[in-house]
């Protein structure tokens, strides 16, 4: 079974609800995985718009997520360490989530969740990491990687 990312939220390709972008709550959706390969020793997962105006907006990044995890819940919490979790700083300048925040009249943007199955249980990477630093450091240890796309305009 290939890996598969799942959130109860929003369905591939659809548009994400409100509470999880800056015109709501802001909190992460609730994501789920399954089928991670045998050797997967941490996942990380990444979130990212390639249709910002100014080039990919990096959303998220949460990394040493242990081997047998198989969800974040709705609303995680956005310090830059949760246990043995840790989050990078996004493009808005925080730790953890920052949801969908298009500029008006843009039209619609593709928002890219990417769960990735490590071969290693921790990057290493300093405290102050920024999303594209984890994504490029996770790069060389994949073993498997799923996504889901949502979309969202304003």
């Amino acid at each position: 079974m290939a890996l598969q990312l799942i959130s109860s939220a929003f369905s591939e390709g659809d548009r994400i609800p409100a509470r999880y972008t800056c015109e709501g709550e802001d909190a992460s959706p609730p994501l789920a995985w399954s089928g991670a390969p045998a050797g997967a020793r941490s996942f990380a997962l990444l979130c990212d718009d390639p249709d910002a105006p100014a080039g990919t907006w990096h959303h998220w990044a949460a990394y040493d997520i242990p081997a047998d995890t198989s969800e974040l819940a709705e609303g995680y919490p956005t310090e830059p360490r949760v246990g043995t979790v840790r989050q990078a700083i996004n493009d808005f300048g925080a730790s953890g989530y920052g949801g969908p925040c298009p500029p008006p009249g843009h039209g619609v943007h593709h928002y890219h969740f990417k769960l990735l199955a490590l071969e290693v249980e921790t990057l290493e990477l300093g405290a102050d990491a920024r999303c594209p630093e984890v994504a490029k450091a996770a790069e060389a240890h994949v073993l498997a990687r799923a996504e889901l796309i949502g979309t969202y305009s304003r």
